[in-house]
């Protein structure tokens, strides 16, 4: 039985188990299972991985992106540079860190960008919001990080104003602030500032419309939720578990 799983905290949301069990059953893919693995600290991971030999791969949610590397025997250069993984194969007792997000985030991304979107905001300062900015300063554009403490280089959300937000056309939400199932909530920004001409993308997908992409689209905003990213890195992640044979010309 191969096995692959997800770590992080909390899991009851999780959307990958149901995809993978879908996936298997779908594309009668045998002998394998996809199961969560809840892990109180990061510094159960060695353990995790010795209880459970059969493991092939693991994806990384919140809030472990950043805090397992030090827990990893390789990083791929691209996550290294990211300073965030969500994706580990293990093979042969080694354990390789990748960042398949990066992969949904741009293809969901780019079909939006427009000529004049010249600076994004991205609310959060986690393993996502270091992949978005990654994503977005490759193409050239501005990112300012927005945290609850101001520090070097974020403003914190006390600082933002309706200027900034109508300034910044791209706004992205790498909290789990509206997360099912507080779906009450939203970040605490100058809505008023949103026009047509706005895209707010959250990476929430649980519910689809969360509290802040309301705000987008009473606005008449372009909304974008975490589905189609979760489905790209998904995938990206089982191709990484399950690479091409490589062969040689005859």
């Amino acid at each position: 039985m191969r096995l692959f799983g997800l770590i992080g905290k909390p899991l009851s949301h999780s959307f990958s188990k149901d995809y993978f069990t879908r996936k298997f059953e779908r594309e009668h893919i045998a002998n394998t299972k996809y199961q969560n693995f809840e892990l109180q600290s990061i510094e159960e991971f060695h353990q995790l991985i010795a209880e459970h030999p059969g493991l092939c791969g693991l994806n990384v949610t919140i809030p472990y992106k950043e805090s397992v590397i030090p827990f990893l025997d390789e990083v791929h250069p691209v996550a290294k540079e990211i300073g965030s993984v969500n994706c580990l194969v293990i093979q042969n007792g080694k354990t390789t860190g990748y960042n398949t997000d990066i992969y949904g985030i741009s293809e969901t991304l780019k079909p939006h960008l427009e000529w004049y979107m010249t600076s994004a905001l991205i609310l959060g300062s986690g393993g996502s919001a270091k992949t978005v900015a990654y994503f977005l300063q490759k193409t050239g554009m501005e990112v300012q990080f927005v945290s609850r403490e101001k520090a070097e280089n974020t403003l914190s959300y006390d600082e933002l104003t309706e200027e900034i937000i109508r300034r910044n056309k791209l706004i992205i939400n790498c909290t789990p602030v509206g997360m099912f199932p507080h779906i009450e909530q939203k970040p605490q920004i100058p809505y008023e500032g949103i026009s047509d001409m706005h895209v707010l993308f959250d990476l929430i997908y649980n519910p689809p419309m969360t509290g802040f992409l309301h705000e987008g689209m009473e606005r008449e905003a372009t909304t974008l939720n975490g589905e189609k990213m979760l489905r790209i890195q998904a995938e990206a992640s089982w191709k990484l578990w399950n690479p091409e044979p490589v062969t040689t010309p005859g």
